[in-house]
């Protein structure tokens, strides 16, 4: 396991977005960009893959104790912290979900157009044998 892993595993156990991890590398006064972050996350091989140093790893680290834990002189709860990074995730989820999507063209139909259209029955579609009939002799002649 390397370290785009366990960033990769950080990353989705503790539900962070890209600008959430910039923030808390920022609080080590470590500057790193979202188009450098998202190099991280990609497979191993696609041609953007950025391998994941050790220092970057332990920066993270390091501004994650002090985002979830806070500092000496400004301590917070490590549980409401990460409570509410699960609502902001939740309240995305749910905003996404609510985006207009695209119609099904059955439902375009009013249903004044569907009465004028005759009852169609289904047709039975014809078996189509994947194994041709084949009569077997085995060497017998039969008269």
């Amino acid at each position: 396991m390397n370290n785009n892993d366990i960033f990769k595993k950080l990353r989705v156990a503790l539900m962070l977005r890209d600008d959430q991890i910039v923030e808390i590398l920022e609080l080590v006064d470590f500057r790193i960009t979202k188009s450098e972050l998202s190099a991280f996350f990609r497979d191993e091989k696609h041609e953007n893959f950025v391998e994941c140093g050790d220092q970057v790893l332990r920066n993270f680290l390091n501004g994650l104790i002090i985002h979830l834990r806070g500092t000496k002189e400004n301590p917070k709860n490590p549980t409401v912290v990460l409570g509410s990074n699960k609502a902001k995730a939740l309240e995305n989820i749910k905003n996404s979900a609510k985006a207009p999507k695209i119609a099904n063209v059955k439902t375009l139909h009013t249903s004044s157009q569907q009465a004028k259209k005759p009852y169609q029955k289904d047709k039975p579609k014809k078996k189509v044998e994947i194994v041709e009939k084949v009569k077997f002799k085995n060497g017998k002649t039969s008269k």
